[in-house]
């Protein structure tokens, strides 16, 4: 059974910086592209970040480049998300994400194309 589990998630002030993990197990990973995704009540899920298989290759939405690093180790099978500089419009939950064959690339993930596999989600809350 595959399981995508996410950590990491909490209560921090304006500014603060978070870094949140997702580590796959049931399946290595190492093979495919990774997403982290958002979700606030009452909208529809958003692209934050996605990464290659490699690390070589990162895809961001735009309000979060600058702020927002994706890696990943995959020895370890996991996914990280840096997040520092956070903003209150930053709180949500956090899910990541992968696809289902691995010919998906950041890009596909961007345009929410080939998800599989989903986290139960990481709550993060940003105060003023």
């Amino acid at each position: 059974q595959v399981q995508l589990v996410e950590s990491g998630g909490g209560l921090v002030q304006t500014g603060d910086s978070l870094k949140l993990t997702c580590t796959a197990f049931g399946r290595t990973f190492s093979d495919y592209a990774m997403g982290w995704f958002r979700q606030t009540p009452g909208k529809e899920r958003e692209f934050v970040a996605a990464i290659d298989w490699s690390g070589g290759s990162t895809y961001y939405k735009d309000s979060v480049k600058g702020r927002f690093t994706i890696s990943r180790d995959n020895a370890k099978n996991t996914v990280y998300l840096q997040m520092n500089s956070l903003k209150p419009e930053d709180t949500a939950v956090y899910y990541c994400a992968a696809p289902s064959t691995v010919v998906a690339g950041p890009m596909d993930l961007g345009e929410y194309k080939y998800l599989e596999w989903w986290g139960q989600g990481t709550l993060v809350t940003v105060s003023l």
